[in-house]
């Protein structure tokens, strides 16, 4: 039976997560490339590292909005989805509470820092902006929390894709005579997360067959004590992903554009991250509910592993190719620079996939207290690296720091899931693994050198990877074959 709940468990990962790359794969690239670096090539590189700055100060102290709620709602409505309509009416008033909380201090912080009343007018849409996305998110622990993977696949690209018309119209629609502004940007991702709340509260509300607003002080002190461990990680994870950029803008005196430089190759990374954090979502309720019901997590950590592990390796790969020619063909200007930040970003995406996988397992696991020793020394870790090589090296010493940092997560994260889960470690898994990595970084340099177009090398080393995935055994055909036919009555039977 435990062996069929297994095989259950990787079958519902599978195809949602085809589902939910597909959908968003068929947005998001569009976002990133038709959108968000349209944005920056209009308003140049000065006014979107103003725009980037000032977005990733906002992130920094996102966590008082959350305070690890949407983490501790997601494992708990897995564990136990009967608790969905007692903390769905508790959590959205704490939620209000929380959201004036962190428009004070953020603002309060914008003012201490010396932004100028341009900053914080912009400051307060952007605080806006964090609290609708925050509540999105919230939302959704509770739909994927019931392992409602489908619905909430639709919904993960509803805001990208109103944003995606409203910015296109204002772009290209010729609604106007005027020159497209970085407000217009903020504005229309207000109207799309505004839209997409409402959706999304309304699908829960159905779900929970009932809602009412409680503003129980006792209640809000036991949820917030509860979810306080996921709070401090999520707030220490945040400032040393984000960091870099303010950090730019804060020591340096052209710090606006070296901010703007570093958005250049930090928007593929974060593009990148997006699908990432796609298998976190589906992980955690699945790893909650395997470890709640006893069942072996190792198969599913080694399969969600390979699955995010080779693409994360082929972008790398590409990033140390082809990384100008990518950066050359996005964008107009600073190419040069930005060119040597973005092979160290995509490694870090290595890092950075790993510890999706891993960090998801740990957290699902309890383990709060042994991943936030561990990010508390990584804020430190960046934070010393960022002043000591931000002066003399610019962004590009943004982007070693981070490297570093994601890398030593990475690897602590691994051998703590290791001790702690009893995870038995498959030296012929990591022999494939490596052997993937060392062959397919051969053909790139081999394309990169004797192929006339970039592009077809690259192309050749996306399909490269595919292959040798198969050729090096880290995922079988017949194993997803099985996987995708598993029929459940047959099963039981």
């Amino acid at each position: 039976m435990n062996r069929y709940l297994c095989f259950q468990m990787k079958r519902k990962f599978i195809t949602n997560l085809a589902l939910v790359l597909f959908l968003n794969l068929l947005v998001k690239p569009f976002w990133i490339f038709g959108i968000d670096r349209t944005v920056q090539n209009v308003v140049g590189t000065d006014g979107y590292g103003f725009y980037f700055s000032l977005f990733s100060f906002s992130l920094l102290l996102n966590i008082l909005l959350d305070l690890g709620i949407t983490n501790f709602n997601n494992r708990s409505i897995a564990r136990e989805p009967e608790k969905l309509r007692q903390y769905f009416s508790q959590i959205v008033g704490l939620r209000f509470l929380l959201a004036l909380f962190y428009a004070v201090i953020c603002l309060l912080s914008g003012w201490l820092l010396g932004y100028d009343k341009a900053q914080l007018s912009m400051l307060w849409i952007l605080i806006l902006n964090q609290f609708l996305a925050s509540f999105i998110l919230y939302l959704r622990s509770n739909i994927s929390g019931l392992h409602y993977f489908r619905t909430d696949s639709m919904i993960s690209v509803l805001d990208r894709t109103l944003v995606i018309i409203i910015c296109g119209i204002l772009l290209w629609g010729n609604v106007t005579d005027q020159v497209f502004r970085i407000e217009w940007f903020v504005y229309s991702q207000t109207v799309a997360y505004a839209v997409t709340a409402l959706v999304t509260f309304g699908i829960v509300w159905y779900r929970a067959g009932n809602f009412r607003l409680q503003m129980d002080l006792q209640g809000f002190k036991k949820i917030i004590r509860q979810s306080f461990p996921f709070a401090l990680l999520i707030l220490l994870m945040t400032f040393y992903n984000r960091i870099d950029s303010v950090m730019l803008e804060r020591i340096l005196e052209n710090g606006r554009e070296q901010a703007g430089i570093y958005a250049q190759s930090f928007r593929i990374l974060d593009a990148a991250g997006m699908f990432a954090f796609l298998f976190a979502g589906l992980l955690l309720p699945i790893f909650s509910r395997m470890i709640k019901k006893g069942q072996d997590v190792g198969e599913m950590v080694r399969l969600s592993f390979t699955l995010i592990i080779v693409p994360a390796a082929t972008l790398a790969g590409l990033g140390l190719f082809y990384g100008f020619e990518i950066l050359d063909w996005m964008y107009n200007e600073h190419i040069e620079t930005s060119s040597r930040i973005f092979p160290l970003l995509m490694f870090g995406f290595m890092a950075i996939s790993t510890t999706y996988i891993f960090g998801t397992l740990l957290t699902a696991n309890g383990n709060l207290r042994e991943l936030n020793i561990l990010a508390s020394t990584a804020v430190l870790i960046n934070i010393v690296l960022n002043l000591i090589l931000i002066p003399e090296h610019k962004a590009l010493g943004a982007a070693i720091s981070s490297l570093v940092t994601q890398v030593y997560m990475a690897l602590l994260q691994v051998i703590i899931s290791i001790i702690k889960l009893r995870l038995i470690s498959d030296f012929g898994f990591v022999t494939r693994l490596v052997v993937f990595v060392l062959v397919l970084f051969l053909l790139g340099y081999l394309a990169g050198r004797f192929m006339a177009n970039w592009y077809q090398g690259a192309i050749l080393m996306i399909l490269s990877s595919l292959v040798l995935m198969f050729i090096t055994k880290l995922i079988r055909f017949k194993d997803l074959y099985r996987i995708i036919r598993f029929d459940e009555v047959n099963e039981e039977s």
